[in-house]
C-alpha cells in the first residue's frame, strides 16, 4: 500500500464512523477553533458601527445558533441542501465592510432585511453553476477575493487604537504587537497539528498581555449569565425598502456571489482531501454546499445575526487530523449550538480588546489577499487576465476610496453600482471577462440523438469544426478520433436514445469539445485516472478509456444536478505553434 500514490493520510472518510471518544473530541477541537474567529467577526462589525454590547451579544448568539445549524447540514445532507462533508460553517469576513455600512444607514433591521434578500442569489448561483463556469472563473474569484482584503482591511486598522481614556498610550500597539507576532510565528514555523491552533493561542497571549494594561473588560463577563437565550434582543425586520436598501442591496448580492465562489471552492477542496483514493470533482456536492449556505444565510437575518459562509479551516483541519467522517461534523455543529447559550463562554470572546481582534484580523486578511493571488494564477496568466485583474482590483480600490469622482456619483443612480468597492471591482471583471467571452472564437453546437447515427453526425460535425480553422488532415482526423472514444464511452454510460448538446471552441492550436448530457455512470476522469493501476491487457470496456486519453490533451468531466458536461481537449498536430486561440 506504501506504493500506491493514490493512499494518503485519510483515517476516516465521510461515510466512516469513528469511535464515540474520538468523534467527541475532534467534534470539540473544530469548535474550539472556530467559534473565536466566529465571535470576533461580529465584535468588529458592532464595534465599529457604533453598536451596544447588548446587540453584539444576541448577534453572537445567532452566529453560534446558526453556523451550528450549518454546519450540521452540510455534514448530513438533507435532499439537495448541504455537501454531505465536515464543512464548519462560520461567520463571513467579507462582509465585514458592507454590514457596517448598513447599520450605519439603517441598524440592524437593515442588515436583516438585505441578508434574507441576498440569500436568494446563492441559490440561483447553485442552479446555474454549470452556466456560470465560463464567467466566475479562477481570475474572477481571486480578484474579488484581494478585493475583500483591501476594502476591509482599513476598516479594522481603524478600531486597532480604539482603547479607553484611561489607558496608557503604548497599550494598544504592545497588545497588537504581541498578538501578530505569536500568531505569526506559530503560522511560520509550528507543525501543521499546532498551527491550526495559532488564532487561538495568539488570541489567549494578547488577552493575557492586555489585562493588567487595563483594555480587557472584566465587568462584561462578570455580568453575563451562566445559561440564557436572548431571544427578546431580537433586533427584527425592516420590511418596507427605502433608498439605503437599493442602494446596499446589489453591494451585498455581489459579495453574496463572492462568498458562493468560496464556497466553491471549500466544495472541491474538501473533496480532494476527504478520499483516501482521488476522484474528480463532484459539483453536485458543490451545489449542494452553495444551497446549504444559501438556506443557512437566510436564517442567519431572520436571526439578526450577520451572513455566514463555509469556513476556511475546514480543509485545514481535515488535513491534519486525517479526519473527514460526517459524524464529526454533527458533533461540531452541537458544541457550536450548546455554546451559543452559555453567554458568560460567549462575553469571553466579546471582552477581547479591539487591538486583539484587529490584530488577528491582519494576519487573517493578509492570508485572504494571497489566496486571491493563488486563485488567479491557478490557470496562468496570459495578457488577457492580467488586464482583467489588475484593472478590476484598482477600479475596486478607487471607489472604495472615493479617487473617482466623488462629487458626481455621490446621490446618482449609479452609486447603487459604484459606491462600494467589491461592487464596482467585480462588475469591471464579470464584464470584462463576458467581453472575452463573447469575441473569442465563436463556438460550435449541434444537437446529436444518441442513437445508431450519433457517430456520423459527430464526425461530420468536428470535421467542419477543424477546417473552419484550416487544420491539416492528421489534425482533423486526431480531434475525429477523440470525438469518437468520447462518445464510445458516452455510449457506455448513457442510455440510448438521450439527446446530448455538442459544443466546439477551436483555435489554431487546439480545439476544446464539450459534451453536455445526464450521464449515469461513474465519473469518466476516475475511469482514466485508474487505466495505469488496472493490468495492461485492458477489457473491451476499458479501450474506449485508453484511447480517448491518448488522443486528447486533457479530458475532464464535471457532474452538477440535471447535467454532466464532458469537456476534451484535442491539440493539433503542428511543429511550430502559430499565435492564436
Amino acid at each position: 500500500m506504501a506504493d500506491n500514490p493514490f493512499v494518503s493520510g485519510v483515517r476516516y472518510e465521510p461515510d466512516e464512523p469513528p469511535s464515540a471518544a474520538l468523534t467527541l473530541g475532534a467534534g470539540l477541537q473544530c469548535a474550539v477553533v472556530v467559534v473565536p474567529t466566529i465571535v470576533i467577526t461580529i465584535v468588529i462589525v458592532g464595534r465599529v458601527a457604533g453598536q451596544p454590547n447588548s446587540y453584539i451579544a444576541f448577534a453572537a448568539f445567532g452566529a453560534l445558533l446558526v453556523s451550528g445549524a450549518g454546519t450540521i447540514l452540510q455534514a448530513v445532507r438533507v435532499g439537495r441542501f448541504g455537501a454531505g462533508h465536515l464543512l464548519i460553517m462560520g461567520t463571513s469576513g467579507a462582509f465585514i465592510a458592507i454590514c457596517v455600512a448598513a447599520l450605519d444607514e439603517g441598524g440592524p433591521p437593515l442588515v436583516v432585511s438585505l441578508i434574507v434578500v441576498s440569500s436568494l442569489a446563492q441559490f440561483q448561483f447553485a442552479q446555474h453553476l454549470a452556466l456560470l463556469r465560463r464567467i466566475f472563473t479562477p481570475v474572477v474569484s481571486g480578484t474579488v477575493l484581494m478585493l475583500i482584503a483591501a476594502t476591509v482591511l482599513p476598516v479594522v486598522f481603524e478600531t486597532l487604537g480604539d482603547v479607553p481614556e484611561d489607558v496608557p498610550e503604548g497599550a494598544a500597539p504592545l497588545v497588537a504587537a504581541t498578538t501578530i507576532v505569536v500568531v505569526l510565528a506559530l503560522v511560520l514555523r509550528s507543525p501543521p497539528a499546532l498551527r491550526l491552533w495559532a488564532p487561538v493561542i495568539g488570541i489567549m497571549v494578547g488577552c493575557v498581555v492586555s489585562i493588567p494594561l487595563g483594555l480587557y473588560d472584566n465587568a462584561l463577563v462578570r455580568d453575563a449569565a451562566w445559561v440564557d437565550a436572548p431571544f427578546r434582543d431580537w433586533p427584527g425586520v425592516d420590511l418596507v425598502p427605502d433608498r439605503a436598501f437599493w442602494t446596499l442591496l446589489p453591494a451585498f448580492v455581489v459579495v453574496t456571489i463572492v462568498v458562493g465562489v468560496e464556497t466553491v471552492g471549500s466544495g472541491i477542496g474538501i473533496q480532494r482531501v476527504s478520499r483516501r483514493t482521488p476522484r474528480a470533482t463532484d459539483f453536485r456536492v458543490v451545489q449542494g454546499a452553495l444551497r446549504g449556505d444559501g438556506l443557512i444565510n437566510c436564517l442567519s437575518g431572520l436571526v439578526g445575526s450577520l451572513p455566514k459562509t463555509t469556513h476556511s479551516s475546514s480543509i485545514a483541519i481535515v488535513e491534519a487530523t486525517g479526519v473527514a467522517a460526517r459524524r464529526v461534523g454533527v458533533m461540531t455543529g452541537a458544541v457550536m449550538i450548546a455554546l451559543a447559550f452559555l453567554p458568560k463562554l460567549t462575553a469571553v470572546l466579546i471582552a477581547i480588546p479591539p487591538a486583539v481582534s484587529s490584530a488577528y484580523m491582519v494576519v487573517l486578511l493578509g492570508m485572504l489577499f494571497v489566496q486571491g493571488m493563488q486563485l488567479v494564477l491557478r490557470d496562468g496568466l496570459d495578457h488577457r487576465t492580467t488586464v482583467v485583474t489588475g484593472v478590476s482590483f484598482w477600479v475596486g480600490v478607487a471607489f472604495q476610496n472615493e479617487w473617482v469622482f466623488p462629487s458626481m456619483i455621490e446621490g446618482s443612480i449609479i452609486e447603487v453600482l459604484l459606491g462600494n468597492g467589491m461592487a464596482a471591482g467585480t462588475l469591471v471583471a464579470v464584464l470584462m471577462m463576458g467581453f472575452i467571452e463573447v469575441t473569442g472564437p465563436r463556438r460550435k453546437r449541434v444537437h446529436i440523438p444518441l442513437d445508431s447515427g450519433a457517430l456520423g453526425r459527430l464526425m461530420e460535425f468536428l470535421g467542419l469544426v477543424a477546417k473552419s480553422r484550416s487544420w491539416d488532415t492528421a489534425s482533423q482526423q486526431r480531434l475525429q478520433a477523440a470525438g469518437e472514444e468520447a462518445l464510445a464511452v458516452l455510449e457506455q454510460q448513457g442510455e440510448t436514445g438521450r439527446q446530448f448538446l455538442v459544443t466546439a471552441r477551436p483555435g489554431s492550436n487546439s480545439c476544446e469539445v464539450e459534451f453536455a448530457m445526464v450521464v449515469e455512470g461513474g465519473n469518466i476522469e476516475d475511469r482514466l485516472a485508474y487505466l495505469d493501476h488496472l493490468p495492461p491487457h485492458p477489457d473491451e470496456e476499458e479501450i474506449s478509456f485508453r484511447l480517448l486519453r491518448h488522443h486528447a490533451s486533457e479530458v475532464r468531466h464535471q457532474r452538477y444536478h440535471g447535467a454532466d458536461v464532458i469537456t476534451v481537449t484535442v491539440n493539433r498536430i503542428t511543429d511550430a505553434p502559430q499565435d492564436g486561440s
